[in-house]
């Protein structure tokens, strides 16, 4: 469908265009595993915004972009939308490199509003205001974070035209009002609206000062009941909030904010998993799903073995309950970090800042000076977003905050800019910073321990789902700060594990074992401190070690490895790095995205015994 026959269309060809568009995304998101509700929730939205604006010249900006399959399916991407989400498909975010109407990657939230700051000085610059303009789509969770601010800051400075559309679907902004704010917003959404306010304006201006001055106090007292006066007080104009599932209202409304030339406010207000009952509403649920079956909305994911998540979260619950000082924070992710048990069994001492990484980091300083301890659950994609106040405003005074990193390696199906690739690389560069990292469940729940007893900060790494080390395989011990420990002692190399990257080379070393090569397997445990006494003496054991994490090579722990060895132990091994390669990585099933990178166990065997053969 291109544009041209959307803008042809009547409204109730449009409401029938979104119905067919959300069938479309439930039937392929129940079997590939997607982002619903919220992206079932913006689908009258973006019909809505292809029919005012123009895809191909103004850019198109979601935040974050997992509400914008609809907006795939418009631009050319219907029969390619089967494989969304799989391993050479399409992405579950926009991408510029599928089509040229996705202006800008967005994975992670609150970039839009500074991505249409950025545009909107490019359109000025390049003489084409009046041609194009800058269109956000924004989630109201995005709306917690700070970034957002800074970016509507500006903009209401500066007065570049662009239209920002609210997707309010959780938020209670226009709740307390009810409807006498309908009644105004429908108003205030009109075009006579937008035009008296114009003429009234100019008309104070003519007025004594006297005369001026009580008008604009009625104006102002007028605005106080409205839910736009946040934004309205930072310079930007709002319209809203308007019924988001209203097409015909939404066009009339859109079409009256791109011709007012300035910055404008849609409030839309939607319902989550809009046309799908069974996720209609808030549940956390159906934001992000595996496959399932479309009839009962279950889980077609058989249970397996225990997530990580789970384990850590259950374990710290079991020492919260012990120990009153342990506290915590997630940023908008509490289910998914495991802290939502947490949060409801101890509503005090446990907290969602919403999308907010940096104030999460920065407000458990003071906690942890104040002799508590403090634990910050977030995904390692999206503890980047805190990297400035890991430093500032924890490691630099010492404070014993402890950094629970969930999500660390390949996560899969949300690709590049949600893969867990750098935590290690980017910790590791910070003074006062302990890094370690357990290798199963038991030693997960040794981890958690640990954590909560250690005077220092300290960040420990986990996967997404199951660790690969079956639990039992070998005995559980507790860290000791800085010291490794030696899992398989004996045989003709050496495999060195970090985290999860110990279950690899495990199943390594078991295959290597079968092709009659002995493996000696090392549990490093800590890469910062790194137990530098036990590799410089392996050093007078094993000529050749293989180092197994899920992490970036550069700066990654077989760097780490070489920089703690003396020159004269370094001269006798040569070290191997089966970690990531300097290049971002694609997303899809999780076992697809590792064959293709050569991390199977058969496929880093075959390359040792490779190796070998050439020596």
């Amino acid at each position: 469908m291109n544009k041209e026959e959307i803008k042809a269309m009547s409204v109730p060809e449009l409401e029938a265009l979104a119905g067919k568009i959300r069938e479309r995304i439930l039937d392929v998101v129940s079997r590939n595993g997607g982002h619903l509700s919220s992206t079932l929730g913006a689908t009258d939205l973006i019909v809505a915004m292809h029919y005012v604006f123009d895809a191909e010249k103004d850019p198109f900006l979601f935040d974050v972009s997992h509400q914008s399959y609809a907006h795939k399916l418009l631009t050319g991407r219907w029969e390619a939308f089967e494989t969304l989400r799989q391993f050479d498909g399409l992405s579950g975010y926009t991408k510029p490199d599928e089509s040229p109407c996705d202006y800008y990657i967005a994975g992670h939230s609150s970039t839009s509003v500074s991505l249409a700051v950025g545009a909107a000085k490019a359109i000025r610059l390049r003489g084409e205001e009046g041609e194009r303009i800058p269109v956000v789509m924004i989630g109201d969770g995005a709306m917690s974070a700070g970034m957002v601010y800074e970016a509507l800051n500006e903009l209401g400075d500066r007065k570049y035209p662009a239209v920002i559309i609210l997707n309010d679907n959780e938020m209670s902004i226009a709740k307390p009002i009810g409807a006498i704010s309908r009644i105004l917003s429908q108003a205030m959404a009109s075009p006579f609206y937008q035009k008296f306010k114009e003429n009234t304006e100019k008309m104070l201006d003519r007025f004594p000062e006297s005369a001026r001055y009580m008008a604009k106090r009625m104006e102002e007292g007028l605005r106080m009941i409205t839910p736009g006066i946040l934004f309205e007080e930072m310079g930007l104009e709002y319209i809203g909030p308007v019924d988001g599932h209203d097409i015909g209202q939404l066009i009339e409304t859109l079409q009256t904010a791109r011709s007012m030339g300035k910055p404008v406010i849609v409030h839309a207000q939607t319902t989550k998993g809009k046309g799908y009952k069974i996720a209609e509403g808030y549940y956390e649920h159906w934001h992000g799903v595996g496959p399932f079956d479309k009839e009962s909305g279950e889980s077609l994911k058989k249970s397996g073995r225990p997530s990580a998540t789970k384990i850590f979260s259950d374990r710290l619950c079991a020492l919260a309950e012990k120990d009153a000082k342990i506290v915590g924070v997630t940023a908008a992710m509490p289910s998914g970090t495991g802290m939502k048990q947490l949060l409801e069994k101890f509503p005090d001492r446990f907290w969602d800042v919403g999308i907010a990484e940096q104030h999460a980091v920065t407000s458990m300083g003071p906690l942890a000076k104040e002799g508590f301890k403090p634990f910050v659950a977030i995904y390692s994609t999206f503890l980047q977003r805190g990297y400035d106040q890991v430093i500032h405003d924890i490691a630099i005074m010492e404070l014993p905050v402890a950094f629970a990193i969930d999500r660390a390696g390949i996560v899969g199906e949300d690709g590049e800019t949600h893969q867990g690739a750098f935590d290690i690389s980017y910790l590791r560069t910070v003074p006062n910073m302990t890094l370690f990292a357990p290798r199963d469940d038991a030693t997960l729940e040794m981890a958690v321990d640990f954590a909560a007893d250690y005077p220092r900060p300290c960040a420990f790494r986990y996967p997404r789902g199951a660790m690969m080390l079956e639990n039992g395989r070998y005995p559980a011990t507790p860290f000791e700060a800085g010291r490794a420990e030696w899992l398989e002692r004996e045989g003709e190399v050496l495999l060195i594990g970090y985290g999860n990257g110990v279950g690899r080379a495990v199943a390594t070393a078991d295959l290597l074992k079968k092709r009659g090569v002995p493996a000696a397997v090392l549990d490093l445990r800590f890469v910062k401190p790194i137990d530098r006494a036990l590799l410089e003496a392996a050093t007078e054991r094993f000529d050749r070690w293989y180092v197994f994490s899920d992490g970036a090579k550069m700066g990654g722990v077989a760097s780490a490895i070489a920089e703690a060895l003396m020159p004269a132990c370094l001269e006798r091994v040569e070290i191997v790095s089966f970690e990531y390669e300097d290049r971002f990585i694609p997303h899809g099933n999780t076992q697809r995205v590792e064959a293709s990178m050569g991390l199977l166990p058969e496929q880093l065997a075959e390359k040792i015994l490779g190796d070998l053969k050439k020596v």
